[in-house]
C-alpha cells in the first residue's frame, strides 16, 4: 500500500526559506522519477519539480534557480528546499511520482504560506 507523508511547510514571509520533505512506502522508491507537485487556492495541482532515479532534475519556470529537488533512495525520500520564497508559492505541496494523476493515491500534503 503506498503512502507518502510530505512534511516541513509552514509560514514564512518573502524572501525566506523551508526544506520539505516527503518520505514514501509501499512503493520501490529507487526506480521511480518523483516529483513535487502544488496547488494554490482556486488552481489546479501544477508539477514543481521532478527528479529521475538517476538524479536528474527539471523545474517550473517559476521556481528554477530558488527550488532544488533532491533524493535520499536509501531513506526513501525526497526533497525540496525553497530560497527566496515569493507570496505566489503559497499553496497545498504534495510530492508523488513524476506523472501522476488526480487518479492516483496523493497524501495530504503540506502546507506553505508566503506572506509577511
Amino acid at each position: 500500500q503506498v503512502q507518502l507523508v510530505e512534511s516541513g511547510g509552514g509560514l514564512v514571509q518573502p524572501g525566506g526559506s523551508l526544506r520539505l520533505s516527503c518520505a514514501a512506502s509501499g512503493i520501490i522508491f529507487n526506480i521511480y522519477t518523483m516529483g513535487w507537485y502544488r496547488q494554490a487556492p482556486g488552481k489546479q495541482r501544477a508539477l514543481v519539480a521532478i527528479i529521475t532515479s538517476g538524479g536528474m532534475t527539471n523545474y517550473a519556470d517559476s521556481v528554477k534557480g530558488r527550488f532544488t529537488i533532491s533524493r535520499d533512495n536509501a531513506r526513501n525520500t525526497v526533497y525540496l528546499q525553497m530560497n527566496s520564497l515569493k507570496c505566489e508559492d503559497t499553496a497545498v505541496y504534495y510530492c508523488n511520482r513524476g506523472g501522476a494523476t488526480t487518479d492516483d493515491y496523493w497524501g495530504q500534503g503540506t502546507q506553505v504560506t508566503v506572506s509577511s
